[in-house]
């Protein structure tokens, strides 16, 4: 995979918005988590096998500016793009944008690395496995 950034097809659809067809504030946020598992998946990291061994990455962090509405049917694109990385987190600049590349929402996501203690009853930081780093270290 290249260093560009990363970019993921999401429509927008009836669920995701409020009783005028606009997209609710709250969903962005999921947008841009599933461009993030998306491209993590690009890169081969299943979070799910990882989360076998109780490791798995929390957001700390977000800071979000919502620019234009994202409306009912949009076609939108999400992308990814590492803006630092560290050993135990990394922070991603993110946009959604319509097919055009209008801008609609600008994020940055700082995520941590943790490992989950048994019934996910202690979550405590924890440096990234090092075949995760290295891939993400590759990518950025």
């Amino acid at each position: 995979m290249s260093k560009s950034t990363f970019q993921w097809p999401i429509r927008v659809y009836y669920e995701d918005t409020d009783a005028g067809g606009i997209v609710y504030y709250a969903n962005y946020l999921k947008f841009l988590e599933r461009a993030r598992t998306e491209w993590l998946r690009s890169l081969g990291i299943e979070q799910d096998t990882w989360l076998a061994h109780r490791v798995g990455f929390v957001v700390r962090q977000v800071q979000m500016d919502l620019l234009r509405p994202a409306k009912f049917n949009d076609e939108l694109i999400v992308t990814v793009k590492v803006e630092r990385l560290g050993r135990a987190s990394i922070v991603c600049h993110q946009q959604v944008m319509l097919q055009d590349g209008t801008v609609l929402c600008e994020a940055v996501i700082k995520a941590a690395c943790v490992h989950l203690g048994e019934a996910g009853t202690e979550v405590r930081a924890v440096p990234m496995p090092t075949e995760i780093f290295e891939v993400l270290k590759r990518a950025s």
